[in-house]
């Protein structure tokens, strides 16, 4: 089929959020009737791929959150990063980011485990991360009174544009700032002793 590359083109622009490989094998199915293998998928999206690679493009095909979705170009972020700005007022506080990274991390947790870990009431944060759609409940934990247990979603690793939770910086990798004010402390030795 000559003009496959072009039906895979148009799901991955149509669809609200990354559209999985075998959702596109799938509709691909149900929409012309043929079956095609993985390989013939895979080949045909980095076809889209090269084709978007030029210059002329402000806009590329990214494998993202289980899936594949049309996304702007790095040189092209602080136009739509101002575009965005101007649009949205509402941001995320400082502990709905504390709250969302807890989870991230730790998942499936509990309420009480968030708020173990920050010391505070999570209620008001954890609202606010179900209503935006970046946390989800996975499901009740075995212990005591059968606590709801809490997960990112992939409109999480979409909003924040990573592929999986393994994508999510490892501790070891957050370090203290290199350029420090002085020079470290010696122990001064008294050479009498």
């Amino acid at each position: 089929m000559n003009s496959l590359p072009q039906h895979i083109e148009a799901l991955i622009f149509a669809a609200p959020q990354p559209i999985p490989l075998n959702e596109i094998q799938s509709v691909l199915m149900d929409s012309v009737g043929m079956e095609f293998a993985e390989s013939v998928l895979l080949q045909a999206i980095q076809d889209l791929k090269r084709r978007y690679d030029h210059a002329q493009h402000s806009f590329e095909v990214v494998e993202i959150a289980g899936g594949y979705q049309f996304m702007t170009k790095g040189a092209y972020h602080q136009t739509i990063g101002a575009h965005l700005r101007q649009q949205s007022t509402k941001k995320l506080s400082r502990s709905a980011l504390e709250t969302l990274s807890i989870i991230a991390y730790k998942q499936p947790v509990t309420k009480s485990d968030l708020e173990k870990i920050r010391g505070v009431s999570c209620d008001y944060a954890l609202q606010k991360l179900l209503e935006k759609e970046l946390v989800t409940i996975t499901g009740r934990a075995d212990s005591v009174g059968k606590p709801l247990l809490y997960g990112v979603t992939d409109k999480f690793m979409d909003y924040f544009g990573i592929r999986s939770l393994n994508d999510l910086p490892q501790p070891r990798e957050f370090k203290l700032p290199e350029n420090t004010i002085g020079e470290p402390e010696e122990l001064m030795v008294d050479a009498d002793n």
